[in-house]
């Protein structure tokens, strides 16, 4: 599998906010996308995940299941933690399970491999951002899809947090699937770097 960008182009609100970009990542390789605030790290991921159009260019996957999108192959973890307060974490969990699609996971299975098993009960609303971004962590293993977008995925983890993350994308690379991950800090992991925006 191989996911390639070419010739990318993104504008919003009238600003281009880059043009000509071109990447590529293949299973079992993490690509870190790195610059400054404003290149547009967090557009490229949206870009790939179909959430933003494309100003110009193409992004191709070779390799994946053809019967669907990109963006059926993909999970998108956006820098914000996305999830209803009121619902308990394991409800929350079920919740984007059953919203993916796909052969859904056992939720407690997913909360023990982030260390949220003793918070499986409780509303999100009393969890600590650290635990909201393992949440939103477990909602990555919930429905197995091969493509990661990971948006500032270590944001509010310690440090003990970070490894365990950092041995879930392991195992996901190891599996064949592929990561890219706009980040300001260091994966944890072997990665090559896309900079964008120039030198941050």
């Amino acid at each position: 599998m191989r996911l390639s960008g070419r010739g990318l182009r993104c504008v919003r609100g009238g600003r281009e906010v880059f043009s000509g970009l071109e990447f590529h990542a293949a299973a079992g390789e993490a690509l870190a996308v790195v610059g400054p605030n404003g290149a547009g790290k967090t557009s490229l991921l949206r870009l790939i995940a179909g959430l933003l159009a494309m100003d110009g260019g193409s992004i191709d996957l070779d390799g994946g299941d053809a019967e669907l999108t990109l963006a059926e192959q993909a999970h998108y973890l956006g820098h914000r933690d996305a999830m209803k307060p009121a619902l308990s974490v394991t409800e929350n969990l079920t919740f984007w399970a059953e919203f993916l699609g796909g052969i859904p996971a056992d939720p407690a299975e997913c909360l023990a491999a982030v260390g949220l098993s003793h918070a499986a009960l409780l509303p999100a609303a009393y969890l600590s951002a650290g635990q909201r971004r393992r949440l939103s962590i477990a909602r990555l293993l919930a429905v197995r899809r091969p493509i990661w977008l990971l948006d500032e995925p270590t944001s509010a983890l310690d440090a003990a947090s970070q490894r365990i993350f950092a041995g879930l994308m392991t195992a996901h690379l190891a599996g064949g699937g592929l990561i890219v991950a706009a980040t300001h800090a260091p994966l944890g992991i072997p990665a090559r770097e896309l900079r964008i925006g120039g030198e941050s």
